[in-house]
């Protein structure tokens, strides 16, 4: 079974549950309608000598496991482990300050929106300052990160766990994926330790999660938790110009993440990154809660040859081109009254020269109006109706955009239709399409 959380919108009072973005100079803090995660964790007793005991498991209790000290520091073997990874790994985590001299680029004015909402003191310094994380993926000095972190930067700094400052310039941006490509410059072969990257399609609920970053700029920090959800479902991307954030699968995890620990890797015992950390649920206090959202580090492998090509500035993912109402949102009796089924997108409107377009899907014609309470609002309802991707039911209208947004340019995808109480099945080409207006895809 799938979760999502439910559907987001900015509002005036931070409620219990808000999605923040981990940058350490502002938050984009959205409402979650008050819902709330609470987890229950077991017990462990510690005897005087200093030995800890396991809560009991199954039928019986576990046998406790003596520490070793050295010292007076303990080493159990999990944190023998900890302590490793990040000896190992943290020469590959970075520190990142952005400077942006224009207060016109969306970051500043999705910034600006921001302090005018919530009340955040405006210190009128200009130019802007931005602080973030990101690691290593290349030895040459490639480095992934948010798009959060530096959309709109003009200049941007890296500072390595020596404590030596270089000069970065962003290579590539995957906004709808909250992701960047920035290369350092002239930084010493010696120093550059790239992490490697795992599988995300392999992890488990409760195997352990080590998170490195900045949090509130105290660069290099750690914490540690578990993996607590892979199931969970989040809107990923930039909210702004006519981008619309899709939700997408993340990594929950309950390991310490704040602001500034964005773009900062996830790892697993291996020391390998599983997740490249983006947004927090903070219980309305604009710091970590114990439920943290990191994106899948096999979507980072996925886009990582597009994003070091260099070919265009900011990757688009695939679209169809078209604009469609969730049938699932509709009113029952106007389903009924129209002959609609419960579920599946309802075309409104196929652009012209798009994917959708080339495959001949067709928009409605007519407008009916939804009735008492909605404002006068209308709907075509004659239009081609998808109901499923590849196969796979659409019974939300994130289904839809969850597939497309999870395929290349190039693509070709399977779309079952119906229209006029006929059903077929179609095959389109997906490519990246620039729509005049801001829509949906």
């Amino acid at each position: 079974m799938k979760f999502s959380l439910p559907a987001l919108t900015l509002t005036g009072v931070l409620a219990l549950g808000a999605l923040t973005a981990c940058d350490g100079n502002f938050r984009r803090t959205v409402d979650l309608g008050g819902q709330s995660t609470t987890t229950t964790e077991p017990s462990t007793a510690t005897t005087e000598s200093g030995t800890t005991t396991p809560p009991a498991t199954g039928t019986g209790a576990g046998t406790a496991t003596p520490a070793t000290f050295d010292n007076g520091r303990a080493r159990t073997e999990s944190e023998a482990n900890t302590v490793q990874v990040v000896k190992e790994q943290q020469n590959g985590l970075v520190f990142i300050s952005v400077t942006e001299s224009s207060a016109n680029s969306e970051e500043a004015q999705l910034r600006q929106r921001l302090q005018q909402q919530f009340g955040i003191p405006d210190t009128g310094a200009q130019p802007s300052q931005g602080t973030g994380s990101g690691f290593f993926v290349n030895k040459q000095g490639d480095i992934i990160t948010n798009n959060h972190v530096v959309e709109g930067a003009s200049e941007i700094t890296i500072k390595l766990h020596d404590q030596k400052e270089y000069k970065a310039k962003v290579i590539a941006r995957a906004p709808d994926f909250d992701l960047a490509l920035i290369r350092a410059e002239n930084v010493p072969a010696a120093s550059i330790q790239p992490i490697p990257l795992g599988d995300s399609d392999q992890l488990d609920v409760g195997l352990k999660a080590i998170a490195m970053g900045a949090p509130f700029g105290l660069d290099f920090s750690v914490s540690e938790g578990i993996i607590s959800n892979l199931e969970r479902t989040v809107p990923v991307g930039q909210p702004t110009g006519n981008r619309q954030p899709v939700y997408q699968k993340v990594i929950q995890t309950d390991a310490a993440i704040n602001p500034g620990n964005s773009g900062g890797p996830l790892l697993n015992s291996a020391g390998q990154v599983i997740g490249v950390n983006t947004q927090i649920l903070t219980g309305g206090i604009g710091q970590s809660a114990g439920v943290g959202f990191a994106i899948p580090v096999n979507t980072v492998k996925r886009l990582l040859p597009q994003l070091q090509s260099g070919k265009t500035e900011v990757i688009q993912p695939p679209t169809l081109g078209i604009q469609f109402t969730d049938l699932s949102g509709l009113p029952e009796d106007f389903r009924t009254q129209n002959k609609l089924p419960d579920t599946g997108a309802l075309l409104q409107r196929v652009y012209p020269n798009s994917p959708a377009s080339r495959a001949n899907l067709q928009a409605g014609t007519n407008a009916v109006p939804l009735g008492a309470g909605n404002a006068g609002e209308q709907i075509s309802t004659n239009g081609d109706i998808i109901t499923a991707i590849d196969g796979q039911p659409v019974t939300e209208g994130e289904d839809l955009r969850r597939a497309v947004i999870g395929k290349a340019i190039g693509d070709k995808i399977t779309l079952s239709l119906t229209r006029g109480g006929q059903t077929r099945q179609v095959t389109v080409e997906l490519q990246a399409f620039d729509f005049p207006q801001q829509t949906q895809q």
